[in-house]
């Protein structure tokens, strides 16, 4: 469908949908400082993730959100916040291994959707993230380690502020 549109204007689907850089290595300088933002980015998270998937107890934070020691918490509490952190850590490790693949293949060569794709993927965790601790530490006395999702985000948008300044694409 889209590509009888493409016919329809006159122009290749190259044109509607850019795919690759014209020009120049795909893997410029911008491009290299991009890629090591989000791999950092990416780091953030997968330390996030797996710190969430293999605690055997909730953070110190949590204790101070909750009032009371993780021994003092019912078991069938324990049981609950230990799947919502097995949750937000499997999540995480999945967003870790799609920017994986797409930094190590398509980022790299250049293609055009990739370069939106591995910020939205992280900015949407770490929006999630930032949102549960923020709304912890805004209604009780804990502070939560809200400066890792905020760093991730930021160097997530660097990456693709960085990335997005790359020659035009095929057909533009």
């Amino acid at each position: 469908m889209q590509a009888g549109f493409a016919r329809s204007l006159g122009c290749s689907m190259e044109y509607i949908m850019p795919t690759t850089f014209e020009r120049g290595d795909p893997m410029s300088t911008k491009m290299k400082i991009a890629f090591v933002c989000h791999l950092l980015a990416t780091l953030i998270v997968a330390g996030f993730g797996v710190t969430y998937l293999l605690r055997p107890e909730f953070m110190p934070y949590h204790a101070v959100a909750v009032g009371m020691p993780w021994v003092e918490v019912p078991p069938f509490f324990q049981v609950l916040i230990l799947a919502l952190m097995r949750v937000i850590g499997g999540a995480c490790l999945a967003v870790v291994v799609m920017q994986w693949i797409l930094l190590s293949v398509p980022f790299r060569q250049g293609v055009v959707w990739a370069l939106w794709a591995i910020p939205a993927g992280g900015l949407i965790i770490c929006a999630g993230a930032l949102y549960g601790m923020l709304y912890v530490g805004l209604n009780t006395s804990a502070t939560p380690p809200w400066i890792a999702p905020v760093a991730a985000a930021l160097l997530l948008l660097a990456g693709l502020l960085l990335s997005l300044g790359q020659p035009k694409a095929i057909g533009s």
